[in-house]
């Protein structure tokens, strides 16, 4: 075990003798076929990572034991993922660090760290350190942020959402089952080697794999027949865990539905956006405002890519960043950022406008900004476009899956209806 070290605060450090150690850093998982790849992008720089997937009531008891039961519910789960792993016996105790974003925005996300550590020492791992994945907002000796990891990082995230969004159009009408999963499988192999050789991260080789993969998913034999199209919104966390959802994408695949899960660029869009909007709209430094654009600038050109694939190959493309945006426009300010903000408005605009009017819309109980852009913007979304068919499912520990799943099955009551006219 590495000698404790603590800074100026009393924060517990992950230090460099750590990960010299070789301590595994848990990690929870959100997105498996994005964190799969990014997993192995930190592994490739010498970092221990596992992803947790444990589901089951006994995290949301783990959690509801150690953190405040009016605790936003995706922190009370990860909290009670990172606590169940810890007592299940698998890990060495003090060999072991735990890895949580940190925003540093007004949701009650930024918080998660600080709850995390503090339900730590009440379930007796103080000697447990936390990393905060984070734009530098937690400094540790054993953990860096480069540029080359970064931009793997980002990589990672553009191949997840092209392969989220094609397994989603395909593998409802998949003849030979399996098959998307097959062709997933393979490609997080493949760029977890490219990515440790140093390939496939530059824009000309993203650009090259890209149509390569859309290619491969263009060749699954299908079998096309109507079905209802399903748009899924809502917090990040419970947008695209099953753990938060109770596995929603299984049950609308389970009632023959084509499902489509907005993906991980616009949102990344959405924050660096953020603080060039805040620079218009209250002032502030020349300089941040030229980083950001020129960030915002890349990972556009990124998008971009995306959606020339996946429409050369007749796919439906991810919503442009910026038709998204000038969507939004007449009905909800851009300085309403905190949570997913407009965005969480601007995706329902968008997908009703693809053809996914069918939305389930996911919000943890009690979070303020979901409620006000995600359920207090549906009259004005249906005035827009009257064939928005939308329901709001709120997910805590006390809500009965049953009755989100009634709810849900009311919504695609309506939408089979439509489809059948």
């Amino acid at each position: 075990m590495a000698e404790l070290k603590y800074d100026e605060k009393g924060r517990l450090l992950f230090t460099k003798e750590m990960k010299d150690e070789g301590y595994t850093i848990l990690a929870p998982t959100m997105i498996p076929t994005h964190f799969n790849i990014i997993k192995n992008v930190f592994i490739h720089y010498g970092y221990h990572i596992e992803l947790l997937d444990m589901c089951g009531p006994e995290v949301a008891q783990a959690g509801l034991k150690y953190v405040h039961n009016d605790t936003c519910y995706p922190a009370l789960l990860v909290i009670g993922q990172f606590i169940c792993a810890l007592q299940s016996g698998k890990y060495d105790e003090n060999k072991v660090a735990l890895m949580i974003t940190q925003t540093g925005g007004g949701c009650r996300a930024s918080n998660y760290i600080f709850l995390l550590r503090k339900a730590l020492k009440k379930a007796g791992y103080p000697q447990v350190p936390v990393i905060s994945l984070s734009m530098g907002m937690e400094k540790n000796s054993g953990f860096h942020l480069t540029i080359p990891l970064i931009r793997r990082f980002v990589a990672g995230l553009v191949y997840g959402d092209a392969l989220m969004l094609l397994r989603n159009q395909i593998q409802p009408y998949e003849i030979n089952k399996g098959d998307c999963q097959a062709i997933i499988d393979r490609w997080t192999d493949k760029l977890t080697v490219e990515f440790a050789k140093g390939d496939s991260y530059r824009i000309k080789e993203m650009d090259a794999y890209l149509q390569q993969i859309c290619e491969e998913f263009s060749k699954v034999k299908v079998n096309k027949v109507p079905k209802v199209k399903v748009g899924v919104v809502g917090e990040i966390y419970v947008k695209y865990a099953r753990l938060a959802n109770n596995d929603l994408e299984s049950f609308l695949a389970q009632q023959d539905c084509e499902v489509n899960v907005p993906g991980i660029l616009g949102f990344a869009l959405f924050k660096v956006d953020n603080r060039i909007e805040d620079i218009k709209l209250y002032g502030g430094s020349a300089l941040k405002y030229k980083v950001c654009k020129i960030l915002f600038d890349y990972v556009e050109k990124l998008e971009g890519l995306l959606i020339k694939h996946t429409s050369a190959y007749g796919f439906t493309p991810p919503g442009k960043y910026s038709h998204i945006k000038e969507l939004v426009k007449p009905v909800i300010g851009y300085g309403s950022k905190m949570g997913e903000g407009w965005l969480l408005t601007a995706e329902m605009l968008e997908l009703a406008e693809t053809g996914y009017e069918n939305i389930v819309c996911t919000q943890p109980f009690g979070c303020l900004p979901n409620h006000i852009n995600g359920k207090g913007a549906i009259r004005k979304i249906k005035e827009i476009n009257p064939k928005a068919n939308i329901v709001t499912i709120d997910y805590d520990p006390g809500a009965p899956k049953v009755n989100q799943e009634n709810r849900i099955k009311l919504m695609l009551a309506v939408a089979k209806e439509e489809l059948e006219k």
